[in-house]
């Protein structure tokens, strides 16, 4: 306030009508097409409504079927075949080829995942159209196509795979045995009952806890090799109960195994 110049007042917003007060109105959006409608309130609540309904009947159908839980595990149960969840299986899928598993286990589990994934990410990069028909983008329409595909496909290969694996264990579907003849009399046969080969390949070498033993394309000296290193994720090394001399006289008489017929 200055001498002669009067009083002036100034009012404070926030004791001001509210009624007097400018309303928000969204921006104008008329100069996009198909971009009309405001973000809030208006796009908002209708994503909010449709996500409410999924979430709803994904409840609903929670409730109606809930998901099959297995019985506790028993580690003494072998013939169990565990697998990872569903969204994994396309992954778990892969690993049972033999250019992905093995010694090449490193391009199942990295190499081709990665460059499936990092393709992907390099779509947007790759395609800067502003069409939004998959007709007219079709570098990431295929992309999106043949990933789908292949997680379907692979999917389905593994959860048919594992259905047919744990049939056979639970002897469901028995595969054919081949059939052998050999001398029980003979010495390779004597060496083969003492050594208690017998519990786990079978009496006529037709195979049980161990795989069978007919027609094996192994050498007499990979046999030796094998009875005293094993096989990974197979048979155990250090089980043959003879002497070395025995033992070779049995790989001799192995690699004489040959299926009827041939």
């Amino acid at each position: 306030m200055h001498r002669g110049k009067g009083m002036k007042f100034v009012g404070d917003s926030r004791v001001t009508d509210p009624a007097s007060r400018p309303k928000k109105m969204p921006k104008d959006y008329s100069e996009y097409p198909g971009k009309t409608e405001a973000f809030w309130p208006d796009f908002l609540l209708k994503e909010w409504l449709v996500g409410a309904v999924f979430l709803v009947g994904y409840l609903v159908l929670t409730v109606a079927h809930p998901s099959p839980l297995e019985r506790p595990a028993d580690p003494s149960d072998t013939a169990y075949i565990p697998m990872p969840d569903w969204y994994f299986l396309f992954l778990y899928q892969l690993l049972k080829y033999e250019f992905a598993s093995g010694p090449y286990n490193v391009i199942g589990s990295i190499i081709i995942p990665g460059l499936a994934f990092g393709a992907l990410l390099l779509v947007p990069f790759l395609d800067t159209s502003k069409e939004r028909s998959p007709w007219k983008r079709p570098l990431p329409t295929g992309f999106m196509l043949l990933a789908l595909a292949a997680m379907i496909f692979l999917t389905w290969e593994s959860v048919a795979n594992h259905d047919w694996v744990a049939a056979k264990a639970q002897g469901e579907i028995k595969a054919p045995v081949a059939k052998v003849e050999f001398d029980e009399s003979s010495e390779g046969y004597q060496i083969y009952a003492k050594a208690s080969c017998i519990s786990c390949h079978g009496n006529a070498f037709e195979g049980g806890i161990g795989k069978p033993l007919i027609g094996l394309k192994y050498t007499a000296d990979e046999i030796v090799n094998i009875a005293h290193e094993g096989l990974p994720g197979g048979m155990p090394g250090g089980t043959f109960q003879g002497t070395d001399e025995e033992l070779h006289k049995l790989a001799e008489f192995i690699t004489t195994l040959q299926p009827e017929g041939k």
